[in-house]
């Protein structure tokens, strides 16, 4: 095992109960100004708060000076608005209830300019009609399918006249295009770059027709994490990266020419030794996104040789090897390989600063609802 003196060791480690959820605040404060190096200008910012979920990291790039946000639930939304962000897209098409709870936003959190997005002519009606009866015109981005095949209308002419039908209804007015390009996940950096200039490729010709009809250029929003490092050199588009903030093992992996550094992890504890090679630790599906195959859930940074064999809701088992010398009540400190899932599943970060924790940070926007 690594030695105590490593940037993640925690000093008063042994009055800190397991599985808990571990964040290191300088280094957030150098992820987000990363971020900021890397884009050059606050104003073409506007991170995902899907990430971390709470109020302080959000405090913390207000205060680096990015004042536009996204969010993908309302309570994101509605703890943006409690920080008083200025600029918040909600990239969702709000729906049922949710059009309502939108709606009751707007009105509770007057300091926050919030929009949504729409990509078919039913829901925006529906948006248009809602929203109007209540008072408000509520700027809209069109979500364009760029390649994820999740949500989303193709660039094209049906873009164009969904845009221009937004324009022309009482209770929302279109103001910009959203691209989430997600599926581009190459590891190699010039495919990357080939495979998101394809993707603004699409989407900016489709901007430019919209100028053309309507003598307004769009807003255009473009990509994640792992394009952040090509779409951030475009000096006419906002980027829209989430995980930089605490960074994990997938994109550590994936995107080795984004120097962000993680920020965030799970400690854990040896609790068993089910056989002369295999350990057990405390850290189950409950405690460690668990979407991905059982190897590549989380990342031991201080015992890498560790092969996760099973997991259940409390417990994994992990392959130690013969002669090892782990015991009963040894740390682990993990490295998520998906850390937005995994930080949804508690409800507060401990905050480590000097290599002590020191406080906490409450996971506020992981419930489905703060007050609205």
């Amino acid at each position: 095992m690594a030695g105590s003196n490593e940037w993640y060791t925690i000093k008063n480690a042994a009055e800190i109960d397991s599985p808990c959820l571990l964040v290191y605040p300088e280094r957030v404060r150098a992820n987000i100004q990363t971020a900021v190096d890397m884009i050059g200008d606050t104003l073409r910012l506007r991170p995902h708060v899907k990430t971390s979920k709470c109020r302080e990291t959000v405090m913390l790039m207000l205060d680096a000076g990015i004042r536009k946000f996204k969010c993908a639930t309302i309570a994101e939304a509605e703890m943006l608005g409690i920080c008083q962000a200025p600029d918040v897209l909600l990239a969702y098409q709000p729906t049922g209830p949710k059009l309502g709870r939108f709606a009751k936003l707007i009105r509770n959190y007057p300091a926050t300019q919030y929009s949504c997005l729409t990509d078919n002519t039913r829901a925006a009606a529906d948006m248009s009609a809602f929203f109007h009866a209540k008072g408000l015109q509520v700027p809209v981005y069109i979500d364009l399918n760029v390649g994820m095949n999740r949500t989303g209308i193709a660039p094209g002419p049906e873009a164009l006249a969904l845009y221009l039908f937004c324009n022309q209804q009482a209770g929302i007015h279109a103001i910009g295009l959203h691209a989430y390009d997600g599926h581009i996940r190459d590891k190699e950096f010039a495919i990357k770059e080939q495979h998101c200039d394809e993707a603004y490729t699409t989407a900016n010709h489709l901007r430019k027709q919209i100028a053309a009809e309507t003598g307004s250029m769009p807003i255009l929003i473009m990509g994640g994490s792992p394009s952040f490092s090509v779409h951030c050199k475009r000096t006419d588009i906002e980027c829209s990266p989430g995980t930089f903030v605490y960074w994990d093992k997938g994109y550590l992996d994936l995107c080795p020419e984004q120097n962000f550094q993680p920020a965030a992890l799970v400690l854990s504890r040896v609790i068993s030794l089910p056989s002369p090679t295999k350990i057990c630790t405390d850290l189950g599906h409950k405690s460690i996104a668990a979407e991905n195959e059982i190897t590549r859930r989380v990342y031991f940074v201080n015992a890498p040789q560790l092969q996760a064999v099973s997991q259940s809701e409390e417990h994994l088992v992990m392959e130690a090897g013969p002669g090892h010398t782990f015991a009963p009540g040894d740390i682990l400190y993990g490295l998520p390989l998906h850390v937005c899932p995994t930080i949804a599943l508690y409800e507060r970060a401990l905050v480590v600063e000097n290599g002590r924790v020191t406080g906490e940070w409450r996971t506020v926007a992981r419930d489905r609802k703060i007050e609205v």
